[in-house]
C-alpha cells in the first residue's frame, strides 16, 4: 500500500471466486465493497489466480520475471512446493526483491505456525504492557502488530531496490510478525535486561512522566469529558 502511494505499480493477487478475506468486512460498506478493505488496498490493482494449478503459477513466474519486488505471506516453503520460491523466482529475475512476511520467520520451532495480529501481540509482550492498571492484559484497538511488520517490510524492500542499484541482484527478505513487534518494545527489553524492571500495566497514564494520563471533567456540563493531559 504504501509502495502504492509512492508510485509504484502493484498488482494484489487473490483467490478466484473469493478473493481476499477482508472484501467480506463489515459494516460499513461502500455499495457493495468493505471499507476497510478500500482503505487498506488503495493504489493497489487486484488479478485472481489459482496458484494451485500449474497455469496459475505460470502466470505468477512470468510476471516475477518482469516485476521489481514479490511480497508474500505464506508459511515457509509453500511457495517453494508451487515453484514459486525465492530461488526458483530469482533464478528467472536475479534483480528480483523477495518479500516473504510470516508470522515467526524462516526458520525455528514455531516457523510453520500461522501468524495472526493477536497472537503475536500476545507472544510479543505488547499485550501484557496494555490495559488498566490491576486489571487483565488488553488487545489493541487495531491491528498495532500487522501494521508494525507492514512499515517494516516497507523500509527493507526500499533498502534492497537501493542495494540493488549498486549491486545489480535482489534479495530474499524474511519479515515476520513476532520480531517485528518485539523490535517496537526495545525499551522495555532494555529496562528488564540493564535494570531488572519488568513492565506492567498502566492504564492510560506513564511509568515515569506525570501529567500524562487521561482523567475525566464533568465541570463545564452535565456530559462526562474525557481529557488528557
Amino acid at each position: 500500500m504504501i509502495l502504492g502511494d509512492l508510485g509504484a505499480q502493484v498488482i494484489k493477487v487473490e483467490r478466484p471466486g473469493a478473493g481476499d478475506d477482508t472484501r467480506a468486512w463489515g459494516p460499513p460498506f461502500v455499495a457493495s465493497e468493505s471499507a476497510y478493505f478500500l482503505s487498506v488496498n488503495r493504489n493497489k490493482k487486484s488479478i485472481a489466480v489459482d496458484l494451485k494449478h500449474p497455469r496459475g503459477a505460470q502466470i505468477v513466474q512470468q510476471l516475477a520475471g518482469v516485476c521489481d519486488v514479490l511480497l508474500e505471506n505464506y508459511v515457509p516453503g509453500k511457495l517453494r512446493q508451487m515453484g514459486l520460491g525465492y530461488e526458483q523466482l530469482s533464478g528467472l529475475n536475479p534483480r528480483l526483491v523477495y518479500c516473504s512476511i510470516t508470522g515467526y520467520g524462516q526458520t525455528g520451532p514455531h516457523a510453520q505456525s500461522p501468524g495472526y495480529d493477536s497472537i503475536a501481540s500476545a507472544v510479543s509482550g505488547m499485550m501484557h504492557i496494555t490495559g488498566p492498571e490491576g486489571g487483565d492484559p488488553v488487545r489493541p484497538g487495531v491491528a498495532m502488530t500487522d501494521l508494525a511488520t507492514g512499515l517494516y517490510a516497507h523500509g527493507a524492500v526500499m533498502a534492497a531496490l537501493l542495494q540493488r542499484q549498486k549491486t545489480g541482484r535482489g534479495v530474499h527478505i524474511d519479515c515476520n510478525l513476532l520480531s517485528s513487534q518485539v523490535s517496537c518494545l526495545s525499551h522495555i527489553a532494555a529496562n528488564y535486561l540493564n535494570a531488572g524492571k519488568e513492565a506492567r500495566r498502566w492504564g492510560t497514564a506513564h511509568e515515569s512522566i506525570v501529567p500524562y494520563q487521561v482523567t475525566t471533567s464533568t465541570a463545564l456540563s452535565s456530559d462526562t469529558v474525557l481529557i488528557l493531559v
